[in-house]
Formats: C-alpha cells, sequence, structure tokens
C-alpha cells in the first residue's frame, strides 16, 4: 500500500523539495543572471511531470538555461536543432541494416534518435514544418516512440522544452491551437534589467568557467513527482480554478463581457487541471503541504497564454492575452483569503526555500 497524503514521508520530501530549490537558484545564479521567475515556472513544470513552451527574441539565454538545468538535475540533455529539412526519424531515431561479417546475415538494428534523453530542448521548434513537429509532440503525450510496430519507451523523467521565435518573424511555422495545448506552461523570456545585463556582459567577456554542484537525482525527481500529486487541494481551491477555465469560453454564461469582446477562442478542461497540478508543485517548492487559490493565481498566466486566443478587436485595440488573465483574475473572486487558507490549512514548516532564500540543507532521498 502506499503512503497517505500527509504521512511523515510526504512531509520529510517536501522539506527536501523546499531546500533543493533554494539550492537550484543558487547554482543556476553561477551562470543564469536574473530569470527568477522563469526558473520557477520551469521548477513547476518539472515536477508536474509538464512541458514547456519558451518564447522570447534570441539572445536571451534559452539554451544555456536548459543545459545548466540539466546538469544541476543530473539528467541526460540532448538539444534538437529544429529545420525546415528536419524529418521525424531525425528525432525519433529509425532502423538500419547490420551484416554479420562471418555469416553474412542481415538484421534491422534501432538506432536511437536524441529524443531518447531526459530533457530535450526543441530549439525553434516553429522553424520546422507540421508532420516533424507532430512526431516530437507524440512522445510528449505518449511517453514512447513507435518506429516499425515496435514501442520503444523512453527513459523518466522525461521533460520536453520547446523554444520558438515569436512568429511574426520569417520562416516559421506556428503550431497549431491543439498541439499547443499539450505543454503545460507558455513562459515569455523578456529583456534583462539594465543591472542584470550589466553582470551578463562583465561575467560573459571574462575568464567566467563555474562549477556546479548537483542537487537532485533522476530517482529523486521521479519521487518528488509523485509528492506532487499526493498534495491536497480544498473544493474551494479546485473550483476557483475550474472557475477561472470556464470564465475564457466564448459565449457561455459565465464568460464576463470583456471575454466574449476580445476572445475568440478559450481554454479546455486540460487548463483546469494544469492550474492545479501547477499550484500543487509550487506550494511543495515554498515548503507548503497544500494548494492555494494563491498559488492557482501565481500559475495562471504561463497556464492559460498559450490557451486563450485573442481576436482582431484585442488586436486592435493593444490587448495581449496576459491583459485578459488579468483582467480575468481580477473579476472572478475566490471564496476564501490566502490568510484564512493559511489559518485553516498549516505550513509544513518555515518555508526556507522562498524565492531569495539559499538554505543550507541538502535534499536527500
Amino acid at each position: 500500500m502506499g503512503q497517505a497524503p500527509g504521512s511523515d514521508g510526504d512531509i520529510q520530501a517536501v522539506q527536501q523539495l523546499n531546500a533543493a530549490y533554494g539550492k537550484i537558484q543558487g547554482e543556476l545564479a553561477k551562470v543564469i543572471v536574473g530569470q527568477k521567475k522563469v526558473i520557477e515556472e520551469l521548477l513547476i513544470a518539472i515536477f508536474s511531470r509538464g512541458h514547456c513552451m519558451l518564447e522570447g527574441v534570441p539572445g536571451l539565454a534559452k539554451t544555456l538555461l536548459i543545459s545548466t538545468l540539466s546538469r544541476v538535475l543530473t539528467l541526460k540533455f540532448n538539444r534538437i536543432q529544429f529545420t525546415p529539412d528536419l524529418m521525424p526519424s531525425d528525432i525519433t531515431g529509425t532502423e538500419v541494416i547490420d551484416e554479420n561479417k562471418t555469416t553474412g546475415q542481415r538484421e534491422f538494428r534501432f538506432v536511437a534518435g536524441p529524443v531518447f534523453a531526459n530533457i530535450i530542448l526543441a530549439d525553434e521548434i516553429n522553424r520546422t514544418p507540421p508532420k516533424t513537429q507532430a512526431a516530437l509532440l507524440e512522445a510528449m503525450q505518449e511517453r514512447h516512440v513507435t518506429t516499425a510496430g515496435v514501442q520503444r519507451p523512453l527513459d523518466p523523467p522525461f521533460f520536453v522544452l520547446a523554444t520558438q521565435n515569436p512568429i511574426e518573424q520569417e520562416g516559421t511555422y506556428p503550431l497549431p491551437e491543439a498541439q499547443l495545448d499539450r505543454f503545460m506552461f507558455k513562459i515569455f523570456v523578456d529583456y534583462p534589467e539594465p543591472d542584470e545585463e550589466f553582470d551578463i556582459i562583465r561575467t560573459t567577456t571574462a575568464m567566467w568557467d563555474p562549477e556546479l554542484d548537483q542537487v537532485l537525482t533522476g530517482e529523486q525527481i521521479l519521487r518528488l513527482q509523485d509528492i506532487v500529486r499526493r498534495v491536497p487541494a480544498a473544493d474551494h481551491v479546485i473550483r476557483y480554478a475550474m472557475n477561472i477555465a470556464r470564465a475564457t469560453r466564448i459565449g457561455r454564461p459565465e464568460a464576463p463581457d470583456f471575454i466574449n469582446e476580445w476572445v475568440s477562442w478559450g481554454a479546455g478542461p486540460r487548463a483546469g487541471q494544469y492550474l492545479i497540478l501547477g499550484a500543487k508543485a509550487r506550494a511543495v517548492l515554498m515548503g507548503r503541504f497544500h494548494a492555494s487559490c494563491e498559488d492557482v493565481r501565481a500559475v495562471a498566466h504561463p497556464v492559460l497564454r498559450h490557451r486563450v486566443i485573442t481576436n482582431y478587436n484585442a488586436e486592435a485595440e493593444g490587448i495581449t492575452t496576459d491583459k485578459v488573465v488579468d483582467k480575468l483574475l481580477d473579476s472572478i473572486p475566490d471564496k476564501e483569503s490566502a490568510a484564512l487558507e493559511d489559518k485553516r490549512l498549516p505550513k509544513v514548516f518555515a518555508a526556507s526555500g522562498a524565492p531569495g532564500g539559499a538554505p543550507s540543507a541538502s535534499p536527500e532521498a
């Protein structure tokens, strides 16, 4: 029988992940300047067993961030550069004919593609045609690839981070909404602040070779992913997430007037699922063994920004999806304040791994 939610083992694991969160931040800060919100959202997705779409202009260290994260988490990392001539077999692998020089017999041998890793960076996924995009998206959904009628499982943990340039740039194939929906988060990477950009230029133009400590192993990550699934979410928190998702659907009674005015397509049930999963993972990262409405609000933008499609009216008025989500969160009240939730559901311990802290404890599974 498995452990009951809230058991001593679960509480200890929450403490370990909270400590690991602070240490991961410290290790990444040796290489990556700023981007704390991006790092937090990436870790939430990893511990939720989700995948991420990362969007930003070239040169913002998206590839460096992911490769550094894989080193800190002790995971196998592969980078796939998507190009217009990339074929599906270039991702999943292919079978080749081997000849036994002694007997002269020939047999097929499978050569695994770069998708057989723990962290996959699909760089500029919108540079390749839909057929090749779909090959990766199938692996994301099913956690295996099929070649010559044989299903080949991917080693867990398996996490895909796809980067794309803004779709206004030439030579891109934007992902359809149905394919975008398979990504848990869409994360925006913005330009650094002046002080951050100064530090980037100073460190990267000098003798700069930081040593990174490994914080977690693949086995520990798998265990912590199971812990996140066992984190309780009260009914009012689940209903709050559901109300947010349902309010994005035009023509429905729950939809506010501005949704009908600015939105052409709303979020499906998967949005509510990811709102709760993301809230649970964020709660554990912050040292709590319960999800709150505050956690739901914190993950609402990356969950909804690629699931809520704005129309021409919004574009004409300069209304972005993030602005729609902001207005949506203001219009949907949560039934209880964060203070009341904290009173009813006490924290496991004082969160030492909140953003900015770097606890000295090392995680052990």
